[in-house]
């Protein structure tokens, strides 16, 4: 075991390139333990087994409720009362509730809802690339990789158009603003503005319901699905956070891996039949997202002959086990026709990513789209100049110049 307190895991300097961490990790510390910037301390799991148990292990439980003793919740770290609508979310429940509140949005989620998003993905993408056609220069995460999926899953929710921009502003800080007292703090009122517009949302479509996602969710409540307001609240801020961040993260992290690696933007561009591979070794070399959402030991338990106490908050190193040479030949290189591909970046078991279909459809649409119409597109800056976004649970890029 190593004590490894000097890691700042969730700075954008670590982002720029954890894999030599991760790498040290595997080899001598598969679990180590952290203090993350909340100052709470954390066990960080980097092999690929271990992780791929982590996420399946009813050991661990989502909801710290159900895993720390009445001493432990004492110590854990300050959570203003605003917050607590948003722990309703089903990414922080455990069966049955989990289940329950899964089982709702499998519900909205129809054939016919799915094949209109296919169809709207391909269109809004062919429009954004039209505009940046006529420029010498863009910014793929402003022009194009964030745009693309924060519309569509407003589209699927039934956000106004011209609320979007706020609740992409509003999401960029829950995830950013959440690593100190302070920066909690500093989140407040964007929290207080999320809410109060999400709570304005459900009760205009409680009043007047149109074929959407949020209206669905209103109309299964209405039915006696069991889902309470924080919950219906809580379900909706996921959903419209976790429907675009995760997207925006491959689409950035897949074209920088494509453009320093040119000879498989090359092999790409010339088999288009491979994007669909293609797009599994991008979730996996360049992991959207970086770490497991948070678990708690319910008991004493041991991982890679390391002993971790009861309510001991543990988290699985995504990024970290995409690259473990035990599960993957030449684990460290870029492969767009790899197959197999076991990655974990959507997670394992009951709390495996609702929308890892709506992802990986959007990333196919999108980076074929990039490839066919911008065939000379480069890196307009040096990769180390880069600038990444400060987080613990996602790792992608604050913008991305490219020239044409």
């Amino acid at each position: 075991m190593a004590q490894l307190q000097d890691v700042q895991i969730a700075s954008p300097a670590f982002k720029a390139n954890p894999h030599p961490f991760y790498d040290r990790l595997r080899a001598s510390s598969p679990v180590c333990r952290v203090m993350l910037p909340s100052k709470q301390e954390a066990w960080l799991v980097a092999r690929y087994d271990d992780v791929a148990t982590l996420l399946k292990d009813p050991r661990f439980a989502k909801d710290r409720q159900n895993a720390l003793t009445e001493k432990q919740l004492a110590r854990q770290p300050w959570t203003p009362s605003v917050f607590a609508p948003l722990m309703r979310n089903m990414l922080d429940r455990d069966d049955p509730d989990h289940a329950r509140l899964r089982k709702l949005v499998h519900k909205a989620f129809t054939v016919r809802r799915v094949e209109m998003i296919t169809e709207r993905t391909q269109a809004l993408s062919d429009e954004l690339l039209d505009k940046i056609r006529r420029r010498h220069t863009f910014d793929l995460i402003d022009d194009f990789a964030l745009p693309l999926p924060v519309t569509i899953i407003s589209e699927l929710l039934g956000v106004p158009e011209g609320d979007r921009t706020n609740f992409a502003r509003w999401s960029k800080t829950m995830i950013k603003n959440t690593m100190s007292p302070l920066s909690v703090l500093l989140s407040l009122p964007s929290m207080l503005s999320f809410i109060k517009y999400i709570r304005g949302l459900v009760k205009q479509k409680r009043l007047a319901p149109q074929d959407d996602l949020v209206s669905a969710l209103v109309q299964a409540e209405e039915a006696g699905e069991q889902l309470t307001e924080d919950e219906l609240l809580a379900m909706i801020v996921l959903l419209l956070t976790a429907g675009h961040e995760t997207t925006v993260n491959l689409i950035g992290n897949g074209m920088l891996a494509l453009l320093q690696n040119p000879e498989q933007l090359d092999r790409l561009r010339k088999n288009p039949e491979l994007i669909e591979t293609a797009v599994e070794e991008l979730l996996r070399f360049s992991s959207p997202v970086e770490m497991s959402t948070y678990r708690y030991a319910r008991e004493e338990l041991t991982i890679a002959d390391s002993t971790i106490p009861r309510g001991s908050l543990v988290l699985g190193v995504i990024a970290s086990a995409n690259r473990d040479e035990r599960q993957f030949h030449e684990a460290q290189t870029l492969d767009v026709a790899r197959s197999p591909n076991k990655h974990l970046t959507f997670g394992q078991g009951g709390h495996y990513c609702v929308g890892a279909p709506l992802a990986r459809m959007e990333g196919r649409i999108a980076i074929n789209a990039l490839l066919r119409r911008l065939p000379a597109i480069r890196l307009g800056r040096p990769v180390e100049q880069l600038k990444w976004r400060r987080g613990l649970v996602l790792r992608g890029l604050v913008s991305l110049p490219l020239a044409i």
